[in-house]
């Protein structure tokens, strides 16, 4: 297992408290309805989405919740190697033959991958059909909670079309690396497909100073 998934590694740490206090104002940000599927996404490449995401996942799994992760990052999965599985088949695959969804069991039990696959040439093409829509209402039957890896808002229209699909967003920003002006960028392109923006992380923040994970 990756030593980037500190929910494993460490669980005392003050890290992996964060994603834990960041699970549960998920699970309450929502008093009209229950959040159900999420995406994590971020607004320019190399702000640890991905990493964010699995961590936050493996706090569900803890709390005994059945957990999907689903890689939408068509163009640079990377789920598949933080979990340790094969990425051989996945959901470009299973859309694109029409067949059964190669959902991956991980070592974390609980938790399973829909790793992404090969890259399709046209992933929003993908994202935007009716054969995903299908596919995302049987994974909600399988599952308490879908938590979904999407491309950076900036970099590609993926993640702003698949925002319109879920229950909520997670934004993630990096300490050091993301630009106000950016975060502000992808912020206002949620908004304009109205999307429910319910949090915004902030990772490699110093935890002495400042909280990882804010709301």
């Amino acid at each position: 297992m990756a030593l980037d998934l500190i929910t494993l590694r460490d669980p005392r740490a003050a890290a992996a408290e964060a994603y834990r206090t960041l699970r549960t104002n998920i699970q309450f940000s929502s008093i009209e309805r229950k959040l159900h599927t999420i995406l994590v996404t971020s607004s320019v490449p190399d702000e640890d989405k991905s990493v964010a995401l699995a961590n936050l996942a493996v706090t569900f799994a803890q709390a005994e919740q059945r957990v999907i992760v689903l890689d939408c990052d068509l163009r640079r999965p990377s789920l598949h190697s933080l979990f340790g599985v094969s990425n051989d088949r996945g959901l470009s695959q299973a859309m694109s033959q029409n067949s059964d969804l190669p959902l991956l069991k991980t070592e974390i039990d609980g938790l399973q991958l829909l790793p992404a696959g090969a890259t399709p040439p046209s992933p929003a093409d993908l994202l935007s059909s009716k054969r995903f829509d299908s596919m995302l209402r049987d994974l909600k039957q399988q599952a308490d909670i879908v938590l979904i890896d999407a491309p950076p808002v900036l970099a590609a229209s993926d993640a702003a079309l698949l925002a319109t699909k879920v229950d909520g967003v997670v934004l993630v920003t990096r300490a050091g690396k993301t630009r106000r002006d950016s975060a502000r960028e992808a912020v206002a392109l949620l908004q304009r497909v109205n999307a429910h923006l319910v949090g915004v992380v902030l990772t490699n923040a110093k935890l002495e100073r400042e909280r990882y994970a804010r709301y």
